[in-house]
Formats: C-alpha cells, structure tokens, sequence
C-alpha cells in the first residue's frame, strides 16, 4: 500500500485494485453544508445574505441547464440567487448598461455574467466591465494577476475545486510533478498558477497541442490534470501507475445503446486508466459539482470576505 511518508508512491502488482474513485459529488455536498453554516452565522449577527446576479442570453439549453443548477445550489445554502435573463438579441451597449447597474447595486454581492454570449457582443470587455469585487468567476484581469502573484481573492471556479478534491482526497502535491493538459484562460492557466502557488508547491507542466511527444509528458506526471476538451483523449499508456488522475472534459459520444443516442464521458479513458490510476475522477460526478460548490465560496467571500 501508499507509505504516508510517500502517498503517491506507485501501487505494486498486488494493489492495482485500490485506485480511489474522487467522489466530486460527495465532496461538493461537504462544501455546501460548509457554506450553508457561514451564511447561518453570517445572517444571525444581523446581515442581510450574500447575493448573486446572474446575467444569461438568449436559450442555449446547456447554460439555461447550468444557471439552474447554480440557483438551487443558492437556495441550499441560503444565498440569495436571481437570474436576469435577456434575449440573445440584447445588444452589447445594453449589456454594459446592466453590468453597470449591478455594480453600482450596494446590495448585490457577486455578479456572473453566463458563457458563451452571443458572436455580436466582445466577451472580453463585457468580462472586464464587471466589478473586480464582484467578478466571482474570477475572469477580470485584476483577480486574474492577485491569482498570478498569490494574493488573496477569488479563484477561479474549476481550478479551485480540483484543489479542493487533490487535498480533501490526501493527495500530496508538494515537490510533485503536475501535468496540465490544456491551456484555456477557464482551466489550464488558472490551474498551473494553482498549482505553482506557495503551499501547493507542485512543479508544474502545461500541454497543448504543439507539446512534443505528450505521451511521454503526461506519463512523467505524479498529477495528471485533462482539461482538453477530447473525448478520452487520456489513455493507459500516458499515465503513471499511482498517479492521482483528474478528469475536466464533458462529451458527448454517439452512442445508438442508449435512449438519448449519446453518451457523457470526459477527457480520460476511464475504463483503461482507472486500474493504474492512484486517484481518479469519474465523469460525470467528478469536477463538475465542485464548479458549483466552489462558485458558492468566492460568493460568500464577496459578501463576508470568508473563504
């Protein structure tokens, strides 16, 4: 078995059966009762409850999906959540107008400006538009450089939780070898500066699609990190044995067995790399809830300063 002095010491042939499955869910559901508490005391000393805005366009079914589940978790925990929906004709000056009104709100905490938007409005000026204060996704510039240098403030959603499952987990990440597949400004930066940060002090590797011989990158990984966007791109033969695996993809893969005509997998192998794995995590079930969970926390600490 892992010695606790060495927790990612590869498993032997005896105990390739022992990879632990990182239950994203189980972990989520921890943190939302963690959050719920704060928000009960916060309450109790005669405050108002922390408050979300979230802006969303036009009827793209995964994000309408996505802010649903956003407002239960709220309505769990006692935030208080509002969506405000527009269509997706609203034009970007409209759009600026609103972000405005709710940063001047005193009584808004967080705003969340829903992705994608439509082609005719400049994401970027729209993400920029949102008060650094408020900005719990963490996409403005300013909590993107206090991520960058280490200082506190919000963290990026997805990033955040992967961190939270690595050390809720037992996964040592000091002086190991972190592999990032993926380099989007969402995951695959945020998550190396995570990784890099004083405290964490894992050596970090970022990959990308000109990555010479990734195979041979991926395999020297202690901390395997897919943020790719393929469908189990990730297979046995790129991982190390022991390794703690963590899987960010979300695809759909035609599948004619099932009712729906597809199938959700991620951006690992999963069948295939599980036996090897030291960690890893399933999709879905895996990263996706702590996206959530992890929103929940940057919006309590805009209201209370609270992490």
């Amino acid at each position: 078995m892992r010695s606790a002095s060495d927790p990612l010491s590869p498993p032997t042939a005896a105990n390739t059966s022992v990879t632990q499955i990182i239950d994203g869910k189980a972990i989520a559901a921890t943190i939302r009762l963690e959050v719920a508490d704060h928000v009960r005391e916060h309450v109790a000393a005669g405050r108002r409850a922390p408050s979300l805005k979230v802006v969303l366009l036009g009827e793209d079914p995964a994000s309408a999906s996505y802010v649903r589940g956003k407002n239960r978790a709220c309505a769990e925990t006692g935030i208080d959540s509002e969506t405000l929906t527009y269509g997706a004709d609203l034009s970007e000056a409209d759009l600026l107008q609103i972000i405005r009104s709710l940063n001047e709100d005193a009584s808004v905490d967080g705003i969340l400006v829903q992705l994608p938007l439509p082609d005719h409005i400049d994401e970027q000026k729209v993400l920029r538009a949102v008060s650094p204060a408020k900005d719990v996704d963490c996409f403005h510039p300013e909590n993107v450089g206090r991520l960058v240098i280490g200082e506190p403030g919000f963290r990026p959603a997805t990033p955040a939780g992967i961190m939270e499952l690595l050390k809720r987990s037992g996964v040592e990440t000091r002086g190991r070898s972190a592999v990032v597949i993926g380099r989007s400004n969402i995951v695959g930066k945020p998550m190396a500066n995570l990784l890099v940060q004083k405290g964490i002090d894992a050596t970090v590797t970022v990959c990308h699609s000109r990555t010479v011989d990734l195979p041979a990158v991926a395999r020297s990984a202690d901390i395997l990190i897919a943020a790719i966007g393929r469908a189990e791109f990730v297979t046995a033969e790129m991982v190390k044995p022991g390794a703690a695996v963590i899987d960010v993809g979300m695809n759909r893969v035609g599948d004619p067995s099932r009712d729906r005509g597809y199938r959700l997998c991620g951006d690992v192998d999963f069948e295939g790399v599980a036996p090897i794995a030291g960690w890893i995590t399933p999709v879905p079930g895996g990263v996706g809830p702590m996206t959530i969970a992890m929103l929940l926390k940057n919006t309590l600490f805009a209201a209370t300063g609270l992490f």
